[in-house]
């Protein structure tokens, strides 16, 4: 049964969209952003050869610069400003949630309200800008290590990368936050959702060139590829838009002199708690052996360039640790965004009981039973997704681009559904400040 704020949201059409100015402005002013986001992953950091380094990226799209090509917007393939998007600052993000459940005084500043939001987005950034510094210069030695790269190689080009590199992720930050302020949608989650639609129209047209030619796949299975593209997106929808409606039962209470009836609410668990958290953390984790390695170069000992090689996309121990690495951070991240004893204290605040479930610890212990049910449906579903693009590309030689599944599909559909609510919401804002001023009007011509 749909609520009222849906039966009212699906009143909704064009007309009433060519009336919600504020929308358009912020729309217009999403667009720009993006754009100008865009532009960024063309220019090429200072001091490099781009025409010579995207030659050696050509041998090695199909590894670990492939997948932070995904992100990155194609920014990695050019060596751009922004090669380093906005992932520094995920990380961070996902490593400061996880820190804040268990260290102490993280947890107490966490709950001092809009104060301590503030100093938490404060260390994020700190750690953002370290790990982005990491990052950099393992980026300005693997550069100055391969041949004709690098114009003048020394410490100033280690420098002046590093500062470049580190500067685009802080600028894509801010660039984030205006798009949430100003825009619409979360900003951080559009970037890298325009990252990889951008480069979507490349790897399609790609993989159409394969069938015509036959090499790669024929197109028998460019039919095969694209029905199941179609079906992951389905399914993906599905499964993050599925919840489970615990019913909460309020008792009667009595307002002034009268008795106000019982009401019933419902507390959501969605099906997917964790979201595209523990995939993105996952691969960032299992990158990390590699992209160390590669920095070192050819100099590395045989058996380091072997565990790189064991660590590698589509290798049988990089599937195995990444199913696992993933079905581990969805219990962690789950338990940290939603605790059972929290909850179930609010309900008991306010008066609030789950039927046939005594208020306080034996509600926490039902909802702990259901949070931990759902977690293991959810932990399944985005293991099966995105292991799935990887069991295809080891199986057809490679020549299958990423993009129809996995993380980046994950994250084009959740951030593509949380934007549309967005904008849904906003139309049934502008909705009722109409109504309101028309019965305002009405109400002054009487």
């Amino acid at each position: 049964m749909t609520s009222a704020a849906e039966q009212f949201a699906s009143n909704i059409n064009l007309a009433s969209f060519a009336k919600a100015d504020e929308l358009k402005k912020r729309l217009l002013f999403t667009l720009g952003a993006l754009i100008i986001y865009r532009l960024g992953t063309f220019v090429p950091l200072p001091g490099i050869d781009p025409d010579a380094f995207s030659q050696g990226f050509q041998s090695q799209q199909d590894g670990i610069l492939g997948t932070l090509n995904i992100f990155a917007g194609g920014a990695v393939e050019r060596m751009a400003i922004f090669a380093l998007n906005i992932m520094p600052y995920i990380s961070a993000s996902i490593i400061m949630q996880l820190m804040s459940a268990v260290i102490p005084s993280l947890e107490a500043i966490k709950k001092e309200g809009e104060q301590g939001r503030r100093q938490i987005n404060q260390y994020t950034r700190y750690l953002t800008v370290f790990l982005a510094t990491m990052q950099g210069y393992f980026i300005a030695i693997s550069l100055q290590g391969q041949t004709g790269v690098v114009s003048d190689p020394g410490p100033f080009f280690l420098l002046s990368t590093v500062v470049t590199l580190v500067g685009g992720v802080m600028f894509l930050l801010w660039l984030g936050e205006q798009i949430t302020a100003r825009g619409v949608g979360n900003g951080v989650s559009l970037i890298i959702f325009a990252g990889i639609v951008a480069e979507l129209p490349r790897a399609i047209a790609g993989l159409l060139d394969q069938g015509r030619t036959g090499a790669g796949v024929g197109g028998g299975a460019i039919v095969i590829i694209a029905l199941l593209a179609l079906a992951l997106i389905a399914f993906v929808v599905f499964m993050e838009r599925s919840q489970r409606r615990i019913v909460v039962q309020y008792p009667r209470r009595q307002v002034g002199q009268r008795m106000t009836q019982g009401e019933k609410s419902h507390l959501p668990l969605k099906l997917n708690v964790s979201g595209v958290i523990p995939p993105i953390f996952a691969s960032s984790l299992l990158l990390l052996p590699a992209t160390a390695i590669s920095a070192i170069g050819d100099g590395s000992p045989d058996w380091l360039q072997t565990v790189g090689f064991m660590f590698a996309p589509q290798k049988p121990l990089y599937i195995a640790l990444y199913a696992a690495l993933i079905i581990g951070f969805t219990f962690i991240y789950a338990s940290v965004v939603f605790k059972p004893e929290e909850v179930a204290d609010n309900l008991k605040k306010y008066g609030g009981f789950i039927q046939g479930y005594r208020p306080g610890a034996r509600t926490a212990e039902y909802l702990d039973y259901v949070l931990t049910r759902l977690t293991m449906v959810g932990a399944m579903y985005l293991t099966f997704v995105c292991i799935l693009p990887e069991v295809l590309k080891a199986s057809y030689s490679q020549s299958i681009p990423v993009y129809i599944g996995g993380t980046s599909l994950l994250i084009v559909v959740s951030v593509t559904l949380d934007t549309v609510s967005q904008i849904q919401g906003h139309l049934v804002a502008q909705q009722y400040e109409s109504l309101i001023k028309k019965s305002k009007l009405r109400g002054g011509r009487r």
